[in-house]
């Protein structure tokens, strides 16, 4: 329960279809968060509201905290892809490791049998009941299945998305039917540890990035100016570069080897072909030689037809039918077939 509304309705939802329902918040972030937004869901105004909600509910609650693991899978894995000139996404991991991880096996300490959470998104059996499967949310607007690919089937089978079916406008009402606190409180979109959408500056802050000098070049090698640090940078990026040119220039490559930041005009931007790795796979254990899908570049993105090619190690090869901008590594890929998950990997420089 991270004290919003969507996790507040699938708590009372859960509790109208029968289910024995306890309310878990994860303490994840180890610093105060005063000096942060409040209603974030690592900030005490979150914990209030959730606790609240949970009382109203009538069901147990408890904070758990997750500090040290957090810090360990998320934040580390977080400073440490910047490092390496990729642009992390830090939701998918803290669901793979914490949420659906660490989580499971505290709930099993409490007797439950299953995780809850008020993710827009779906699972079901398939046909044959051999496989777990992951599907969009009803409501394309808020569907967020493109954060939950890397699941295990293990993980799959012990999970439950009550707002699968809904509409964030339906969530809403449940919530004000239950009158709890929660059901007209606004969504934050941001990352929850980084304020201000501020990657850099929290970096810094937290010490995890020291600022180092580098050389800013085109294409040709030619050095056109300088930065302060790879981290600070990705792949699209055109304002802040600090330097001039007839035409506008957007980083085209992070070169973590040599501390360089590659730069190029806007047509430098398109792709139609690159490797992701660490795939899963979700409707088979072994995925056929090829599979036409529609490829999601990122959590905003409408998605692409594509032929995926899986290859040894976990890797495969994403050829796009139509050219796409800014693809960047770091990102996670997600193949779909209609509302089925098929799986997704990471993007490969």
């Amino acid at each position: 329960m991270s004290g919003g509304v969507d996790s507040s309705a699938a708590a009372a939802l859960l509790l109208e279809q029968g289910y024995d329902v306890v309310g878990i918040t994860l303490k994840l972030w180890p610093q105060d968060c005063v000096n942060r937004a409040e209603d974030k869901c690592c900030g005490p105004q979150a914990v209030t509201d959730a606790r609240s909600v949970a009382h109203k509910l009538g069901i147990p609650y408890y904070l758990i905290d997750e500090a040290a693991d957090f810090q360990k899978q998320v934040i580390h894995y977080f400073a440490e892809e910047y490092k390496a000139g990729r642009t992390p996404n830090p939701c998918v991991m803290c669901n793979e490791k914490l949420k659906f991880g660490t989580l499971i096996n505290r709930a099993r300490q409490l007797g439950a049998d299953f995780i809850a959470t008020g993710h827009f998104a779906r699972v079901e059996k398939s046909a044959d009941g051999g496989r777990m499967l992951l599907k969009r949310g009803r409501d394309p607007r808020k569907d967020q299945s493109y954060f939950l690919f890397s699941l295990r089937q293990d993980q799959l089978a012990h999970s439950l998305f009550p707002l699968g079916e809904m509409t964030k406008t339906e969530t809403r009402e449940v919530a004000r039917q239950c009158e709890l606190k929660t059901a007209d409180k606004e969504e934050s979109m941001e990352i929850c540890f980084v304020p201000d959408k501020d990657y850099g500056g929290f970096l810094q802050q937290a010490n995890l990035v020291q600022k180092h000098r580098g050389d800013i070049v085109n294409r040709q090698g030619q050095v056109l100016g300088q930065h302060e640090g790879i981290e600070f940078y990705t792949i699209g990026q055109r304002k802040g570069l600090g330097i001039s040119a007839p035409k506008p220039l957007y980083v085209i490559a992070l070169d973590a080897a040599r501390n360089r930041v590659v730069v190029g005009d806007d047509a430098d931007l398109d792709r139609n072909e690159f490797t992701v790795q660490r795939c899963n796979w979700i409707p088979f254990e072994q995925p056929p030689e090829s599979l036409e899908v529609s490829a999601k570049i990122r959590y905003n993105h409408p998605g692409t037809a594509a032929t995926v090619i899986p290859g040894a190690n976990g890797e495969a090869r994403v050829k796009l039918h139509v050219s796409q901008r800014a693809i960047t590594p770091g990102q996670a890929c997600v193949f779909y077939q209609d509302d089925l998950v098929v799986g997704g990997g990471w993007i490969a420089a």
